[in-house]
């Protein structure tokens, strides 16, 4: 090394501890994690050859004690565009839900005990009365997700023997986790009828045998086919299925409990006409347009989910105490249309106009402009996300802002509480369709203190 190079007088990680301004740390934060953020400053001004002046060290062993002290799982303002962006967590909250939970987890509950006789009772009865009202259906289960449920489902219903799916099905979902492979670990084997485009009914017709246990629909709910396309849906496979005593297994995904059509979205069947197209069994998840936590919902026949709660597989994929309670609250506000779409903030965003959007954004340009930034209104396409609505576009409007796009977007992204937007043709915008109401406040606050 250099002998010139200023890493060669860089202080030792104990004479940095025993600095008074560096030993004052350890009074308001444990001392291991003030010992690694001292080798943390350490190591970076090794990797970095500009001298560094003795009083510049204790500034830059809070930053790193900062980093070290961050959550893990921290919360974040989704600017994408994307409602149900799953890589941050899919559908917030309604306050009935967080207040259900919030409650539920100060004490004990009667998880698996039954009030009336005193004895051990079951988890899976506190939705099944909800479900059962609010779709119809005989019966219903619920375990931690949708690919759980469909696992389970195949479980019960099919192992050891042929389940019939079309190959346009068998699709990839997010993470590189693809549905055959998902059904494979039920234990069943696939049977793949049709071919990716054209699948007929008569293809499964000639498919069914002594060795068939169920049929299996796998919604596509996150490319959609055209063209030259032929599909058979349930309501044309009931008879056949009936005809031979098979099952029909329907993974419904989004979890849709009311029509959106008066919002403009079409095309994603609800819940009610899955079961009402003759399904046996229709699976669906918690945390998508259903806008509850995660969970895989399975309504349907009460022979076929009295055979899922039997099965082994069920205590492996159970849900806790704090999903049931946010998902009985969510649930209990679909009881009036009206009040979930006020109240459910996934609803709430899809059903908002574009106007409203415009002068939310209007709204927080004016006042970051009144703050020295410079900030445009520009006209968005927000989407829906998790796969649900896969070709339809929403309109909205996000706000951009002068500069190099990567640079803020970063900036945004390491601020205390993250700010995620999308750069789409060289700009960089923040799409208000996917931020709930109540967070515009504190988006413009953290936009006023990193961007500006």
């Amino acid at each position: 090394m250099n002998p010139r190079d200023p890493r060669r007088v860089i202080p030792s990680v104990n004479s940095l501890l025993e600095r008074s301004d560096v030993a004052s740390l350890t009074k308001a934060h444990p001392r291991s994690i003030v010992v690694d953020a001292v080798r943390n400053a350490v190591d970076e001004a090794r990797r970095d050859p500009g001298a560094i002046s003795d009083d510049e060290w204790q500034p830059r062993i809070e930053r790193h004690l900062h980093k070290l002290e961050l959550k893990s799982l921290r919360p974040v303002i989704n600017a994408t565009g994307v409602i149900l962006h799953t890589n941050l967590g899919r559908a917030p909250l309604s306050d009935a839900a967080v207040q259900a939970i919030t409650e539920i987890a100060h004490g004990y509950t009667n998880l698996e005990y039954d009030l009336e006789s005193g004895s051990r009772g079951s988890r899976y009865v506190h939705c099944v009365d909800l479900l059962k009202e609010l779709t119809g259906a005989e019966d219903a289960i619920v375990v931690n997700n949708c690919a759980a449920a469909l696992v389970l489902a195949l479980s019960a219903l099919a192992r050891g023997k042929e389940v019939i799916v079309s190959r346009g099905e068998l699709v990839e979902i997010g993470g590189s986790f693809r549905v055959p492979d998902i059904m494979a670990r039920s234990g069943a084997q696939l049977l793949e009828v049709g071919t990716t485009n054209r699948t007929h009914l008569d293809d499964y017709v000639r498919a069914i045998s002594q060795r068939t246990g169920a049929i299996a629909k796998i919604h596509r709910s996150n490319f959609s086919q055209t063209g030259f396309v032929a599909d058979v849906d349930v309501r044309s496979l009931a008879p056949i299925a009936a005809e031979h005593g098979l099952p029909i297994v329907h993974d419904l995904g989004s979890g849709l409990m009311i029509d959106l059509s008066a919002y403009g979205l079409t095309g994603e069947p609800t819940a009610n006409s899955a079961l009402e197209a003759g399904a046996t069994l229709v699976l669906m998840s918690g945390d998508k347009l259903l806008g509850g936590p995660q969970a895989g919902i399975v309504l349907g026949a009460r022979t076929a989910i009295t055979r899922m709660r039997q099965d082994p597989f069920a205590r492996a994929m159970r849900i806790d105490k704090l999903t049931i309670a946010a998902l009985a609250a969510t649930l209990e506000l679909y009881r009036d249309a009206e009040k979930a779409v006020r109240e459910i903030p996934t609803l709430t965003m899809i059903a908002a106009s574009a106007t409203q959007i415009r002068e939310r954004c209007e709204h927080i340009a004016d006042e970051l402009s009144r703050r020295g930034i410079s900030v445009s209104v520009i006209e968005s396409i927000a989407s829906v996300g998790a796969g649900a609505f896969p070709t339809l576009g929403i309109p909205s409007f996000a706000l951009t802002f002068d500069g190099e796009p990567m640079l803020i977007q970063s900036r945004l992204r390491s601020a205390d509480t993250p700010v995620i937007g999308r750069i789409n043709e060289g700009v960089f915008g923040l799409d208000l369709r996917s931020v709930p109401q109540r967070f515009d406040e504190q988006l413009t606050e953290v936009i006023a203190r990193t961007v500006g």
